[in-house]
């Protein structure tokens, strides 16, 4: 999660005309990050929810003084009660995930000191039905927000890739998009985002382009999964001991 404050989805969305009545972003990390900051500062109706205590100090501290934002300190999941999360970094992942992109991109080895637990809860518990903009980056643990959520907006976006990392909820959140009646808008270096139909056009431009982010994304993917073969490579001819260390060994 490393999106900057002057966000793509921000830019696209004003170009289509489409401002937004109530926004929402799960998984925030830190303030200026966030996915929807500018609907933030635009005072449109926001909800955050985000688990990571330090996270959670910045948020509280940059909009204080916002009435128009909620921030529920808690994970979104498939059932309430509590749960252990891994924080690295930018990444907050539930630390049971067998992928995120921590674990895949990265061979995140989690340690005890990264590990802590937060209030889990089910989204439908968190949302009032009238969100049109959600924007889900909740390492690998998307589908539990989707699968829950009351709400139908007209935009929603969701971490589903990046480097060799595919979301492993992937298929689920597909086959939930066509039952709901979405459709893939585009692409951008980690997140899908998916428009509900009738509500923002997609044209040929936006067709073509996502056909080359789907190159891309392939391109990318490819030459991740490259260098960490050559590195794996070279990591074992370093660690294996020359003729020379062997006869010294024999001496």
């Amino acid at each position: 999660m490393t999106k900057n404050c002057n966000s793509l989805l921000y830019q696209r969305l004003k170009a289509k005309g489409f401002r937004p009545t109530h926004v929402a972003e799960i998984g925030v990390w830190h303030p200026q990050t966030s996915n929807i900051y500018q609907y933030i500062q635009d005072s449109i109706k926001t909800t955050l929810v985000e688990p990571d205590p330090n996270s959670i100090v910045l948020i509280k501290s940059q909009f204080a003084d916002y009435k128009n934002v909620t921030l529920y300190e808690c994970a979104l999941c498939d059932f309430n009660g509590r749960v252990e999360l891994c924080q690295r970094e930018s990444s907050t992942f539930v630390s049971s995930l067998s992928s995120s992109p921590a674990l895949v991109n990265d061979d995140c080895n989690i340690e005890q000191a990264e590990k802590f637990t937060a209030e889990a809860r089910l989204f439908s518990e968190i949302d009032d039905g009238t969100i049109d903009l959600l924007s889900v980056d909740t390492e690998g643990s998307e589908w539990f927000v989707i699968k829950h959520m009351t709400s139908r907006p007209a935009v929603i976006s969701i971490e589903t890739h990046g480097g060799i990392y595919v979301n492993p909820y992937l298929d689920k959140l597909q086959q939930w998009m066509n039952d709901n009646n979405y459709k893939i808008w585009y692409k951008d270096k980690s997140d899908s985002v998916f428009v509900l139909s009738g509500t923002i056009s997609v044209s040929l431009i936006d067709k073509i382009r996502l056909f080359y982010s789907n190159l891309t994304i392939v391109y990318r993917a490819g030459k991740k999964r490259l260098g960490k073969i050559i590195g794996k490579l070279y990591g074992s001819i370093v660690s294996k001991p020359s003729v020379h260390q062997e006869s010294r060994k024999s001496i």
